[in-house]
């Protein structure tokens, strides 16, 4: 098996899975129905087109950097200005770094590469209001999806890696693997993104923690705090909250 990287930053993100009406969330990380979503839209799809070659891939996604929530309470009406329009909440997260990989066959995630290096159409994070930077592709690799997680370095903004030490512990989600015990589970599985008749099945999820290298690192910390000699596992804490 190959696995594509893709590297999902910029301002605002919203990977929303059960948004209804006028209340849009979004989870923690990045969706698969999102993530497949951006690649067909890379590869100029339309939302009519099948799925066909996308669905059967394998997907896991790594928290670098959560970010904060940030909820915007939008007021609206019509053009015209005599009536006023549903009030609003879309919640986004601020600031978020994630690393998705997607596992399948070479031959179509090397075509899928190429397509995100120059999309047909514009790209984005969960919402059109939300452009990534670049670049969000990071190649095709071999291994697995779990693999590859566990080996790429801390991608994070490069003032938290400065601070932060040499290995760091991240929050990873992964496909459940058939007879595995799943942690929880999503319905955004896409099979259609046809707007007259969207359909999204469920997925099974784990949820796991790897150890990472972090290229900016501190030197190795001292004995009784997190990762030190005699201190609390590194993979126990969050990063982000010693900095």
């Amino acid at each position: 098996m190959s696995v594509l990287l893709l590297r999902l930053a910029g301002p605002l993100q919203a990977w929303g899975s059960t948004s209804r009406f006028t209340q849009r969330h979004t989870e923690i990380a990045p969706t698969k129905s999102g993530v497949i979503g951006l690649l067909a839209a890379a590869r100029g799809q339309r939302r009519t087109d099948p799925l066909t070659e996308l669905l059967g891939l394998d997907f896991g996604v790594r928290i670098d950097q959560p970010g904060q929530i940030l909820r915007d309470f939008q007021v609206a009406r019509t053009l015209d200005g005599r009536d006023s329009m549903p009030l609003t909440n879309r919640y986004y997260l601020s600031d978020a770094v994630f690393l998705a990989a997607i596992g399948g066959d070479s031959e179509l995630l090397d075509g899928l590469h190429e397509a995100v290096r120059r999309p047909q159409f514009p790209l984005y994070l969960g919402r059109r209001s939300c452009p990534p930077v670049a670049p969000v592709t990071l190649g095709v690799r071999p291994g697995t999806v779990a693999e590859v997680l566990g080996d790429v370095p801390w991608q994070a903004s490069k003032r938290l890696r400065e601070r932060a030490p040499s290995t760091v512990g991240l929050e990873v989600l992964l496909d459940a693997p058939p007879g595995a015990e799943a942690t929880e589970t999503f319905q955004d599985e896409p099979i259609s993104f046809d707007p007259a008749h969207r359909q999204y099945g469920w997925r099974a999820v784990v949820r796991t923690r790897v150890l990472v290298p972090n290229p900016d690192g501190r030197p190795p910390v001292a004995a009784g705090v997190p990762g030190g000699p005699g201190g609390p596992a590194l993979a126990d804490h969050d990063p982000l909250t010693w900095l």
